[in-house]
């Protein structure tokens, strides 16, 4: 990188920094607003003071500044966003590090966080990278904010991450009788072996729990993180492109009496609704795919998925994956979804609410409501529509993209 864009980048994020200290109150009047908590209002505004939102109902509101708009969502929220979690970031020495975090190798300096925040993207669920049959601890935080976790995070520990398929067992070989001369000569190396590591992992904290036995420090740390996913404490957010790998979380989940569990990354998921109506799972579908296959297990993903989905039962949350293409960002797959079939208010849930609930930040975000985070996004339309854009991002009160003229 040269000297000028070093400079440039440091005069960006102090620019943005100072850009965020703002203390500003708030008026938001829209043609409509949609809370993603009731039905739509006509009319209506929503006030924002020192970072939370005050009021909402019709009627033009007093007390801030005003901005004036054709419609006001909540902030969108991603539950697979994966920017900056690749492999360089997994513990290579174990299929499992279970106790690690995905915390620990976040960049939050990455311009991708600033791109998915003026794509109205104000909270992510951030995981390891998936090559690890359980990879550790994912964190949901904002995507804007100070450059510290501390200050961004809204819930660590949030899940455990798993992934089913090929991509765990990369790069891992048989010895075949030979000496392993690497760590890379073990399980898994094929489905199979994932879904076996998967298992004996809870197994062997079943039986520990089950006898008492002493171990050790780190351990009795690990068990007590499977505990918790199986008390439901800790969700389980497994990646799961395929149909059979789509299978193979359920029936792990039914195995292990796992409460709280949701396969990620699911495009093959419409073959099985009613197996995931049985077992009482969500799913976060991957953007939709213009050629059909999408993936590294090439899956099939259908258009109308969400809608099938959505027609079982089936909770669902929608994802960009962090993409640079305008037509893969998640503010575009609520309009691939309705295409395919999916009602205007299921899509607007499958971005803001339905994720929060997932992950269990509701309380906070996700919707429009009083005593809530003001992340909101302003749009020029219908939200979605391929005819609006969003024109303004308010991210916990601060507004990080200005709908207003630039000569105001």
């Amino acid at each position: 990188m040269s000297n000028w864009q070093t400079l440039f980048l440091i005069c960006a994020f102090a620019d943005l920094a100072g850009a965020q200290t703002q203390d500003d109150d708030w008026i938001i009047r829209a043609e409509t607003v949609y809370t993603a908590a009731g039905a739509p209002i006509a009319g209506g505004h929503v006030g924002v003071v020192d970072g939370k939102i005050v009021s909402v109902g019709s009627g033009r509101g007093s007390g801030g500044e005003v901005l004036e708009v054709a419609a006001v969502t909540p902030g969108l929220i991603d539950l697979s966003v994966r920017i900056g979690t690749r492999d360089y970031s997994v513990e290579q020495s174990t299929e499992t590090p279970i106790e690690l975090s995905v915390a620990d190798a976040l960049d939050l300096y990455s311009y991708r966080w600033q791109r998915e925040l003026e794509s109205g993207v104000t909270a992510v669920l951030a995981t390891p990278f998936d090559n690890a049959v359980l990879g550790g601890f994912g964190v949901v935080l904002k995507t804007g904010g100070p450059t510290s976790l501390e200050g961004r995070l809204v819930k660590d520990q949030a899940v455990l991450r798993g992934s089913m398929g090929g991509q765990p067992s990369q790069g891992n070989f048989p010895p075949r009788g030979l000496p392993p001369v690497t760590f890379y000569a073990r399980r898994p190396t094929t489905r199979m072996g994932v879904e076996w590591v998967f298992r004996k992992t809870y197994y062997d904290a079943l039986a520990v729990a089950k006898s008492g036995a002493e171990v050790d420090e780190r351990a009795a740390e690990r068990n007590a993180i499977l505990q918790r996913t199986l008390r439901g404490d800790l969700p389980v957010a497994v990646q799961a492109w395929a149909t059979q790998d789509v299978r193979t979380a359920v029936y792990l989940k039914e195995e292990f009496g796992i409460p709280n569990m949701f396969v990620d990354a699911a495009a093959e998921a419409w073959r099985e609704p009613d197996l995931l109506v049985r077992s009482g799972m969500g799913v976060v579908l991957p953007p939709h795919a213009f050629a059909g296959r999408t993936g590294d297990d090439g899956a099939f993903f259908a258009w109308n998925t969400a809608a099938l989905l959505h027609e079982a039962g089936v909770p669902i949350a929608l994802s960009g994956h962090g993409s640079a293409d305008i037509g893969d960002r998640l503010a575009r797959q609520p309009a691939w979804a309705m295409r395919g079939g999916l009602p205007f208010e299921a899509a607007l849930a499958a971005v803001t609410i339905q994720p929060a609930r997932m992950v269990g930040v509701d309380d906070r975000i996700g919707s429009i409501e009083t005593g809530k985070d003001a992340d909101l996004v302003l749009w020029s339309g219908e939200p979605f529509a391929l005819t609006s854009k969003i024109v303004g991002v308010l991210l916990n009160g601060l507004l990080i993209v200005d709908p207003r003229p630039s000569d105001q």
